[in-house]
């Protein structure tokens, strides 16, 4: 029920929100399809080294407002830990408004606030047992950017806070559940550059894009399990988009995880990712 609740209540905000902010060229959006060599989120495998499939919807309304929906799912069944990795799909719904403060400053500082619902659709809220127990989460997060205050053309600094806690407080996400408790906070610090480079195969000038980040968890988890206070990973990865036209792009990725903390992933990872986006 609460589920039910909390999902039609964002239905109805989209539905308000669409007819309030909609411009007169209508409503714009993209569906993006990613395969994933591995599901990394936030430090975590979280399907143990299983490829995944990641696909997501977004509409943007205008004025800064939108919203997403984002599957998560593993390539094949296996077991995670003992568990049914079929259990572990989930669907991210997020509510967001991004915005802009100092404009014309070197300070300029781009926002956006997000509200994130996890859901697990394959687990239940009514059951207690082990492999079923819902592990829904909630999320609130700001995202700060600022793209003139390096000096540097292309070179940004973005600081992402994440508190993220339980949707149910008894559920096996929550205090009353077998011990975890999924109420915490994150830090995560990331630097993004667009490197040019002529490229050998096309002969002309290709931009890889250059990202690294590192986290610092205090307390989040993608299924509510309980992890230590402290600085957990670094990634470090590079993009280039290949524009089949104006609205559709192909990106392929490669990417490297330093991992720091054994309550979060015991082992470095490399993955490769390929991403389709249209734009409508």
């Amino acid at each position: 029920m609460r589920k039910l609740f909390i999902l039609t209540i964002l239905v109805l905000l989209c539905l308000s929100l669409s007819a309030v902010y909609a411009q007169e060229d209508g409503i714009h959006g993209s569906l993006d399809v990613t395969y994933q060599g591995k599901y990394i989120w936030r430090g975590f495998d979280v399907y143990e080294d299983d490829s995944a499939i990641q696909t997501t919807l977004s509409l943007d309304f205008g004025n800064g407002w939108g919203v997403s929906a984002q599957g998560h799912r593993a390539n094949s069944s296996s077991e995670v830990s003992g568990i049914p990795s079929e259990t572990l799909e989930r669907w991210d719904y997020t509510l967001f408004y991004g915005t802009q403060f100092f404009e014309g400053e070197k300070y300029v500082m781009n926002c956006r606030f997000d509200y994130v619902y996890y859901n697990y659709p394959d687990r239940s809220s009514h059951s207690t047992s082990t492999v079923g127990a819902s592990i829904d989460l909630q999320e609130l997060n700001g995202i700060f950017s600022w793209p003139r205050i390096t000096g540097v053309q292309g070179l940004v600094p973005t600081y992402v806070l994440v508190k993220l806690w339980p949707s149910n407080s008894s559920s096996a996400a929550g205090s009353g559940g077998a011990g975890d408790a999924a109420s915490g906070w994150a830090h995560i610090f990331m630097l993004d550059y667009p490197l040019e480079m002529d490229c050998p195969l096309t002969g002309g000038t290709r931009v890889f894009n250059l990202h690294t980040e590192a986290v610092y968890n205090d307390g989040v988890s993608p299924t509510g399990g309980r992890v230590d206070q402290d600085w957990s990973n670094a990634v470090f990865g590079v993009t280039t988009d290949f524009h089949l036209d104006e609205n559709c792009t192909i990106t392929p990725g490669m990417y490297y995880q330093s991992s720091w903390d054994d309550s979060v992933n015991t082992e470095d990872e490399y993955w490769a990712t390929l991403n389709m986006n249209y734009k409508f």
